[in-house]
């Protein structure tokens, strides 16, 4: 029998490679496994569902679910997560100190909307004493879904393209965040500066006082495909977590460094004490605390009206208690 041709868009991971060079098999599934860029990624499947399946915003998806959109079906593996700390940027010189002195400022963002900004608003409300309510957010980027803000919270739309470290420089926005470092900052020019300057051991912290690794991204099936080929998501589920599981196991052969990096086992091993065995859990109930934290801070910031039920989420049987 001849298996299902399914296109699967995603970023570049060195967990997928175990997919790409043929050692994991999606059963049922002849996969074409293609990388695209994440904002172009989300655009062109919610817009005009050009793949399949694949990796898609975790906070567009919940806003999208809020509003009953149904054409989307979440598998709960989660390709993409990181803290926001080492993303929020202020002018060189600022009187910026801490968060809280953001109060009755303005704060750049790609899109309110985007899940870096959702964890980072979050993050900053729940940790830093800087409300959502507290500033002027400052857009440049449409938003993939849309939504309406109720009136406390301030949001502005810059049009015409502009980069937000640019405003940043002038003066518009008091910081910035967004998931690529400004190219001031990498090439070391001086005019922008961390607001967390010791962003690792902030990062640390959060999480021992959390346990939260935000959960960026999800897997997305078009439902049109999932309801006439319900098996693909647990096929794609199993396929992907056992790509994971792989990858792992060979960051921890410690015989032979395998990154660029000098002290990559040093670092590995110094996870392990603080995570644990997987730092990338896949499955809802080993990431149900993160989730219902995303929940929350969708609903405090005005994306959605009423908490959304995790389940409902995602394909029932890939909620099912199988190991990979």
């Amino acid at each position: 029998m001849a298996k299902l041709k399914l296109t699967v868009a995603c970023d570049k991971y060195d967990y997928l490679q175990p997919l790409r060079d043929g050692q994991v098999k999606a059963e049922g599934l002849d996969l074409n496994l293609i990388t695209v860029e994440s904002g172009i990624r989300h655009e062109r499947m919610y817009h005009y569902g050009e793949y399949d399946a694949c990796e898609f915003s975790m906070s567009s998806y919940l806003v999208a679910r809020g509003q009953d959109v149904d054409w989307l079906q979440a598998i709960p593996f989660f390709p993409r997560r990181m803290w926001g700390h080492k993303f929020c940027f202020i002018r060189a010189g600022s009187e910026v100190k801490k968060p809280s002195d953001l109060k009755g400022g303005r704060i750049g963002l790609r899109s309110y909307e985007n899940t870096l900004a959702l964890v980072t608003k979050g993050m900053l409300m729940n940790s830093y004493d800087l409300a959502v309510s507290d500033v002027t957010w400052v857009i440049v980027n449409k938003e993939h879904v849309g939504f309406k803000l109720p009136p406390s919270i301030k949001v502005e739309f810059v049009d015409g393209k502009r980069r937000l470290e640019d405003l940043l420089v002038e003066g518009k926005v008091d910081a910035e965040v967004e998931p690529d470092l400004p190219q001031a900052w990498i090439r070391g020019q001086g005019t922008v500066q961390r607001l967390f300057a010791d962003f690792e051991k902030e990062e640390r912290d959060y999480y021992r006082r959390t346990k939260i690794l935000p959960i960026m991204h999800t897997l997305a099936l078009r439902q049109e495909t999932y309801e006439k080929y319900p098996w693909v998501a647990q096929s794609l589920f199993k396929a992907f977590s056992e790509a994971k599981r792989l990858c792992q196991e060979s960051m921890y052969e410690f015989s032979a460094l395998k990154y660029m990096l000098a002290w990559s086992i040093a670092e590995m091993e110094e996870e392990r004490e603080i995570f644990g065995e997987d730092l990338w859990p896949y499955g809802l109930e080993a990431n149900r605390h993160v989730l219902e934290t995303l929940v929350q801070y969708a609903h405090e910031q005005g994306l959605i009206k009423k908490k959304v039920d995790l389940k409902s989420l995602f394909a029932p049987s890939t909620l099912e208690d199988f190991k990979i």
